[in-house]
């Protein structure tokens, strides 16, 4: 008893610890590395794995481990896309919970997995505790846990444990990706890559290359380029074969806050499995619902704020939403505070800085 007594004070420590990272004023890499500190030992895992994402998509888009060789990192992107595995991020999430790991997805019998029998049990693992962060609408990002085959399978308290720390994380992550404090350098142009089939880069345009290097990986990983580039070819990929996906750009959101979309083709007349990715600064429709979303604003609160950004006063959102102008004023409170701003117009000039072009 007195052993279950301390396991569960360990893990209520770790999960206030968790919580505190939202208003720590960390970068997404130290959100990872505290959380990882934090939860290693009450989640009882032997090596991780984490990822940022596209909010609006849920596509991973980055990566950082420094427990797994990522020396054949092109196969889990080959694998995260193609696989019609149990318990896959996406699958998580639409299931309505936030952790899930694969042997309760499996019935006890990991193995159906192909990235169980192709990575997680080559490497010396015996299971996955996948979890996904999201928050206000958007999925921030995720990661994978394993636990060495002689451990044992993952528990129902450390999938439990791990869906309430992964809440907290998608706040944490989220406040990583606010509107940066002033406007961004103007961009050389569209940045294209063209990748071969294994997603290995096989020609570059001038300005794509000071890009990949904005946009790289918090690890190093076999691909030689960030994975959401890799990502993007194989969403290309899935595109052509006629295969559904969840949507044909991937966006990625660099140090100094700028965000970036990224588009896959796979064009006529290119070599067998080759993919041309291009890559442009997100312009203010495609990045002002990320920056809405990463100040934690309800989906009623981003459409008062779009409309305020369109120039719409308060008559004009109380006729367009059809709602009392008092309770726009209500809305529109409630934006500021959470924006930080005491005005419209900071609002507009705040979202309009760092939405780009």
């Amino acid at each position: 008893m007195g052993s279950r007594g301390s396991r569960a004070a360990a893990a209520q420590q770790a999960i206030e610890g968790v919580r505190e990272l939202a208003g720590a004023g960390l970068t997404v890499e130290q959100v990872f590395r505290r959380a990882d500190e934090l939860l290693r030992d009450v989640l009882e895992y032997d090596a991780v794995c984490w990822h940022t994402a596209d909010p609006a998509t849920g596509l991973v888009n980055s990566v950082l481990s420094d427990d797994l060789s990522l020396d054949s990192f092109e196969n889990a992107v080959r694998l995260e896309v193609w696989a019609d595995d149990p318990a896959t991020f996406p699958r998580i999430r639409r299931s309505g919970v936030r952790a899930e790991t694969l042997s309760r997805a499996t019935q006890g019998r990991p193995e159906r997995a192909a990235r169980f029998r192709e990575q997680i049990a080559p490497a010396g693992f015996g299971d996955e505790l996948r979890a996904t962060f999201d928050a206000h609408g958007g999925m921030w990002g995720c990661a994978a846990f394993m636990r060495a085959a002689d451990r044992g399978h993952f528990l129902g308290r450390h999938r439990e444990l791990a869906d309430t720390a992964a809440r907290h994380l998608g706040h944490a992550l989220r406040a990583c990706h606010l509107p940066p404090g002033g406007g961004a350098d103007a961009d050389a142009g569209p940045a294209v890559v063209v990748l071969g089939p294994s997603n290995r880069l096989v020609a570059i345009s001038g300005p794509a290359e000071e890009l990949l290097a904005r946009l790289a990986d918090p690890s190093r990983t076999s691909l030689g380029l960030p994975t959401a580039f890799a990502m993007a070819a194989e969403q290309a990929r899935r595109t052509a074969s006629g295969l559904p996906v969840p949507q044909a750009k991937i966006r990625i959101q660099s140090g100094d806050g700028r965000w970036y979309v990224l588009h896959g083709s796979s064009l006529q007349g290119s070599a067998a499995g080759e993919v041309t990715v291009v890559a442009t600064a997100a312009t203010l429709a495609d990045a002002m619902p990320l920056y809405l979303s990463a100040y934690g604003l309800t989906a009623r609160e981003q459409e008062v704020a779009v409309l305020l950004v369109r120039g719409c006063d308060t008559r004009d959102v109380s006729r367009l939403l059809t709602m009392k102008p008092y309770t726009v004023q209500d809305h529109l409170k409630s934006v500021f505070a959470k924006a930080g701003v005491a005005s419209r117009r900071e609002l507009i000039a705040r979202i309009m800085l760092g939405g780009g072009h």
